[in-house]
Parts: C-alpha cells; sequence; structure tokens
C-alpha cells in the first residue's frame, strides 16, 4: 500500500511491472527505479499474480476488495463492502485526484467482462455492437441487461470511463487536449470538450485549471521528504 511499492522496487519484485503509489511520490518512484512501469494515477494496480499495488491507505481497502473478487466472487465481495459500511467498491483505473467514481459491478459474467474490457482501454471501440459481441447476446438484449444491472445504458456508461480517464491525464500532464482526446477515446478536443460539459458541467481547460496537481503544497513536502530519506541511506 502507498509508499509500501518503494520497497517492493528496491528489492526488483516490480522490474518490468506496472505498478502505482501515492501520486505526490509517482515521479520519486520513476526516477528511483526506471525499471517500474509507474502508473501516477490508478487507485490500485494488479502489479503481478502475486503482487498489487494501490496509491494509499484507503486505497488499499479497495485493492483488498479486489483480491477477495478475485479468489472467491463478486457477490463476497460485495457482502464484504457492505460489512465495512463502504457505499460500492470502486475500480483501480479510477483516478487518484478526482472525486470517486463509483461503480457497480454487474452480477452476471458477461456484463461484468463488458465492464472490465471497457475499464482497461476505453481507447479501443467500446460500440454497443463490439460489446455485445464479446457478451455473446444480440445488442438489443446486452443493452437491456448492461442497464439494468449497471445502472446506466453502455453508451453512457463508455463515455463516463472516458471522461474520469481524461481527468486523470489533465491533472497530471501538460499534454493537449486533442492528444488526450484521442487516447482515452474521444473522436475528437470537441467531442471530448462535450462530454465533459455533460459529465461535470465544464470545459476540460477549465477542468484543468482547477485540479491539476503539479503545484500542489503537498507534494512539495512529499518530494522534500523522500530527498531527505534518501540523503539520510546514503
Amino acid at each position: 500500500m502507498c509508499t509500501g511499492a518503494f520497497l517492493a522496487a528496491e528489492a526488483g519484485l516490480l522490474d518490468g511491472l506496472p505498478a502505482t503509489t501515492h501520486w505526490a511520490l509517482a515521479d520519486e518512484l520513476r526516477r528511483r527505479y526506471p525499471a517500474v512501469e509507474v502508473d501516477p494515477s490508478s487507485i490500485f494496480c494488479r502489479s503481478s499474480e502475486k503482487i498489487w499495488t494501490s496509491a494509499g491507505v484507503s486505497s488499499g481497502i479497495d485493492l483488498a476488495l479486489a483480491l477477495v473478487e478475485d479468489d472467491h466472487d463478486q457477490d463476497i465481495a460485495q457482502s464484504v463492502a457492505q460489512w465495512l459500511v463502504l457505499y460500492r467498491r470502486r475500480s483501480g483505473f479510477q483516478s487518484q485526484f478526482a472525486p470517486p467514481v463509483w461503480t457497480p459491478r454487474a452480477r452476471s459474467t458477461p456484463v461484468r467482462a463488458a465492464q472490465e474490457y471497457i475499464e482497461a482501454d476505453p481507447s479501443r471501440p467500446c460500440g454497443v455492437p463490439d460489446l455485445a459481441g464479446r457478451a455473446g447476446t444480440s445488442e438489443r438484449h446486452f443493452t437491456r441487461l448492461f442497464t439494468a444491472e449497471v445502472g446506466t445504458p453502455p453508451g453512457r456508461y463508455v463515455e463516463k470511463i472516458r471522461v474520469d480517464i481524461a481527468r486523470s491525464h489533465l491533472e497530471t500532464s501538460s499534454d493537449t487536449n486533442a492528444s488526450i482526446a484521442t487516447r482515452c477515446g474521444f473522436r475528437s478536443a470537441e467531442v471530448m470538450r462535450r462530454a465533459f460539459l455533460r459529465s461535470i458541467g465544464i470545459p476540460p481547460d477549465t477542468y484543468r485549471q482547477s485540479f491539476a496537481q503539479t503545484n500542489s503544497p503537498f507534494r512539495t513536502a512529499a518530494l522534500a521528504a523522500a530527498a531527505e530519506l534518501e540523503s539520510s541511506e546514503r
């Protein structure tokens, strides 16, 4: 959990693997251990079959629930979340910076597989024909089943996921809106702008001005602490 990723990286357990840590120290993890594929935004990450990494202490709970589902099933994980008085479980892809976007997990395997397909790479084709084909159902049946289990139509769900990942890029990079739009599956920067207005009520440029984390005082303090630790290790 959190900076525990540094211990795993020091032991060489994350070489060549994706990993996350608290956003304030992601650059430091990347600098110290260039062999690690650092993801600075996800709240948790399945780095390998045996190693998972998470962004912070509370996201460690999300990671633990994902482990329960991986070892057992979705119903048991949901039951554990209920006993922990958690509203819903969060998926690992969600941004560390944006307010939590709660994503209900579908009960049926085909719909849950479609959710995971969308979340893994929303830049690829995620239209109803693509998703229904993967689920092995007709488009009409898939749309009806997905909407009933997730609470929103497939197209709106895809847009929500794409907006959430675009928010992460806007918070952590200086890439152009056009570049981010392409990476997140939007046909153009204008299409992304309209999706932002529908989803959160402000355009991407305004969102970036309000939520970019590059000059956060907490990040500055965390990096200073890391530098002091490295100095003491020498």
